[in-house]
């Protein structure tokens, strides 16, 4: 049974988590009913889940400051809350690129891709909620097999995305604009999946 003060850093990472699935969510809903119009309020709206994520990782690291034991290594702890956070950023950070380039209507990849987002996400907290019976890792272990799975599929949707953009014959900047785009829902997904190799960092220092 885990200690309170252990459960605190435990908590602290799942609630990180709940709110990089949330504002991956948020992605999906600005995305299926995309307005250009409506940018500056949305875009506000995702800098408040940031904000949040800030705030997470803040509080990890006061608590890990002050701490004279801790349930796994500091050093660990510290950096999965540095990429629960770097995954907030990344969704946050394709809302943006929506709004620098003035993209004035979506692609159905890019719709697909945010819903891949979410899934990973949340695998990503489901792992995470697991993540303190590290010591007995099977189901631990699966989940983040099955994260990185998700990441592939990620990968083949941005590939395909990629090779869409050639096929529909758009003008040069338009492929610029949207390959940048791509390449930053990659990245959401790709700072999920570093989360899972820190857990599998942890893992396997304690087995």
């Amino acid at each position: 049974m885990a200690s309170k003060q252990d459960k605190f850093y435990y908590q602290n990472l799942i609630d990180a988590a709940e709110i990089s699935v949330k504002a991956a969510e948020y992605l999906v809903e600005c995305l299926e009913g995309y307005d250009p119009e409506k940018f500056h309020e949305r875009l506000d709206k995702m800098h408040a889940f940031e904000h949040l994520g800030d705030e997470k990782k803040h509080e990890m690291s006061r608590a890990l400051a002050k701490a004279f034991v801790t349930p796994v290594d500091r050093e660990d702890l510290a950096q999965i809350s540095q990429n629960i956070d770097e995954v907030t950023d990344s969704v946050e950070e394709v809302l943006q690129r929506f709004y620098m380039d003035q993209i004035k209507e979506v692609t159905p990849e890019s719709v697909e891709f945010s819903k891949k987002i979410v899934e990973c996400c949340r695998q990503m907290k489901d792992m995470l909620g697991e993540f303190e019976n590290f010591k007995k890792p099977a189901k631990l272990h699966q989940m983040v097999v099955d994260l990185n799975h998700t990441e592939e599929e990620c990968d083949r949707l941005y590939m395909e995305a990629c090779l869409n953009l050639r096929r529909a014959s758009r003008e040069p900047l338009d492929i610029f604009f949207w390959r940048e785009i791509y390449d930053e829902m990659e990245d959401c997904s790709d700072a999920c999946e570093h989360v899972g190799d820190c857990i599998e960092t942890v893992v396997m220092k304690n087995t």
